[in-house]
């Protein structure tokens, strides 16, 4: 059995071991389109995390038989065409939840507590110069007491939930498929959410539901010192408008691991900000802890093992 992997390159310094027990694998870092439309034209198992599997490439592998996502999200397969060749597609779902989870709280910390500029305070010598044991010119708020409104209770929402209470945060949420499903918290609409939340963290799928969810208008109901944190999906909010509400204040500031492109293009508005300090972003990583990225080999190898 031949098994191609042809963006391992997304996976970075993993074992692969589990997959290797089960057949040839070959492994390519990168592929063009032109470039998997010859890579695949004897393979049994193809493995993706972001190349695009369109009717094309499906047609150019004869011995195809299982398409493996190396992710949650399947939105770049062609599942009617694959389907209707009878080629399964599987993916992997909760192997990153703890990681994504640490990743929120790291952009929300960090942003929270003005942690880039006190690390610089003290880093670039101006700590030394002062003649202050310390240096109150950047205050922080406390989490303790503050409302934190979840966009999207699944999984990983609900994870952050529960940390956010720890930390002895009101916790609400708003749910992107219409039905309150979660009755530990309350489920309230969109427009009160946003208004009421010193921190939006949204954890929902991007679908027809959630494209393009957050926009000005919705920025504008949030509070002066609120922040916003995505680390679902970059088309989920609008980023000129983010730029725009940065800028000009209307919130505190955005934590974003995703993007509408990924990587960013240079002349994305997130990147020329007028202050670059209340952002803080993240190259599309926080699914990538050596532990998940191992959880997501051995879950394709099961998903391998299962047949088709």
């Amino acid at each position: 059995m031949k098994i191609v992997f042809l963006d391992a390159a997304t996976m970075g310094q993993v074992s692969f071991a589990a997959i290797e027990a089960l057949g040839d694998l070959v492994l390519y870092q990168v592929s063009s389109p032109e470039e998997a439309i010859h890579r695949v034209k004897d393979c049994d198992v193809l493995i993706i995390n972001k190349v695009k599997v369109t009717p094309e490439l499906m047609d150019a592998a004869p011995s195809l038989k299982l398409i493996c996502e190396a992710a949650t999200g399947v939105n770049n397969i062609d599942l009617d065409y694959a389907a209707s060749k009878g080629i399964p597609v599987r993916n992997v779902a909760g192997y990153s939840t703890d990681s994504v989870v640490q990743s929120t709280f790291m952009h929300i910390l960090s942003l929270v507590g003005k942690a880039p500029y006190f690390d610089a305070y003290v880093k670039s010598g101006k700590y030394s110069a002062s003649g202050l044991f310390t240096d109150a010119s950047r205050p922080f708020f406390e989490l303790s007491g503050k409302n934190m409104g979840i966009i999207g209770m699944g999984n990983i929402g609900s994870r952050v939930a529960r940390i956010a209470e720890a930390f002895g945060m009101n916790v609400s949420y708003f749910s992107t498929s219409g039905t309150s499903h979660c009755r530990e918290y309350p489920s309230l609409p969109l427009e009160r959410l946003l208004a009421e939340s010193d921190i939006v963290s949204i954890h929902a799928p991007y679908n027809e539901r959630t494209a393009g969810l957050i926009g000005a208008a919705e920025l504008a109901l949030m509070k002066p010192a609120a922040y916003l944190i995505n680390m679902g999906r970059g088309g989920i909010v609008d980023e000129q408008a983010l730029a725009d509400a940065i800028d000009a204040g209307t919130i505190a500031g955005a934590g974003l691991d995703v993007f509408v492109t990924e990587p960013m293009p240079k002349d994305n508005p997130l990147l020329h900000v007028k202050h670059p300090e209340r952002l803080s972003l993240a190259p599309h990583v926080a699914w990538a802890s050596v532990e998940a990225r191992q959880r997501l080999v051995d879950l394709i190898a099961e998903n391998i093992r299962k047949g088709w």
